[in-house]
């Protein structure tokens, strides 16, 4: 498939600490994943399968949700069973990057799905917490010497914590003074910062008097609805537009979640809206562990990417 020149993501997990806690058995709907594990739960053979279809589909990027997946020299006791060396990582990033793959680390520290930092997720916003976020920010960047670097920060309300054991948020002044002391760990390792942008859903005034251009944004629609729209969905969607009016960046990213075809939706939307100055690609999200019962849900998410980028490059 011709080089678009846009990056073409799919998200996908080495790690799967994001949600509730080890033992809470109050699961995502659907999602038996949710629940944390004391092993990392990660198919080396699905994925050895996977890298190939991903090749033929189009997609460029892989955006690699590490958590407790990778065994951190500075932080070895967020380890689990079966988390990967930095030697087993650096190898299978030259492997990618053989094959054509571009590679950008995410770290989730959104206060909603960090259950992978441990007892540090319950030190939110203190001294050790953001030596611990310092740590390993710079350690990733060692590993991955990546050009982007993707913070997650996404779903940080108390609404979204309602199964949860334990739950914790920041707010105002706070939520931002620790996302800057974030992005500025990733800007002096002189990498881009990414995040997800739903941030701007409930606080679109404060987003886009404080949110840096440097950032770059992922807002996400899943959806099947374009049309006739809720007035939740229309304040999500029209977020594509302002930030593309404010002059962000974005990669906005659509999922299987809800609508097997969403990412087709949202790519012919947001071609017709946001200016190619500023639309660095698109991003698939299918949601799912990388585990062999998850591989007809994998394979269906890069299905639908290849898709969108037919699509897009028919435009």
């Amino acid at each position: 498939m011709k080089d678009s020149g846009k990056l073409w993501c799919m998200l996908l997990h080495l790690g799967g600490n994001m949600w509730n806690e080890e033992g809470n058995t109050r699961q995502r709907e659907n999602n038996p994943d949710a629940v944390a594990s004391p092993k990392l739960r990660f198919s080396k053979s699905l994925w050895d399968r996977y890298l190939p279809r991903m090749k033929e589909a189009g997609v460029n990027t892989i955006v690699l949700d590490l958590g407790e997946g990778l065994r951190y020299e500075s932080h070895p006791e967020l380890a689990v069973e079966g988390s990967w060396t930095r030697e087993e990582m650096a190898a299978e990033l030259a492997r990618l990057k053989s094959m054509g793959f571009a590679v950008v680390p995410k770290l989730n520290f959104s206060a909603c799905h960090d259950v992978w930092l441990g007892e540090y997720g319950r030190m939110l916003s203190t001294s050790v917490y953001y030596q611990v976020c310092a740590d390993l920010i710079r350690e990733v960047c060692e590993v991955f010497r990546p050009r982007y670097f993707h913070l997650g920060m996404d779903e940080e309300t108390a609404g979204h914590q309602t199964a949860y054991d334990y739950c914790v948020i920041r707010q105002h002044d706070l939520w931002w003074h620790d996302f800057y002391r974030l992005v500025d760990c990733v800007e002096r390792e002189n990498v881009r910062p990414w995040i997800w942008s739903d941030y701007m859903w409930n606080h679109r005034e404060v987003f886009l008097k404080k949110m840096p251009k440097s950032v770059v944004q992922s807002n996400w629609y899943y959806s099947p609805e374009f049309e006739d729209l809720s007035d939740g969905a229309r304040n999500m969607l029209e977020c594509f537009d302002v930030m593309d009016r404010y002059g962000y960046d974005q990669v906005p990213t659509g999922s299987t979640w809800s609508d097997p075809v969403n990412l087709e939706r949202l790519t012919a939307y947001c071609l017709a809206r946001v200016s190619p100055d500023h639309l660095l690609g698109f991003m698939q999200t299918p949601w799912y562990l990388t585990l062999d019962e998850n591989e007809s849900i994998l394979n269906e998410a890069a299905d639908r990417l290849h898709a969108a980028r037919l699509l897009a490059e028919s435009r």
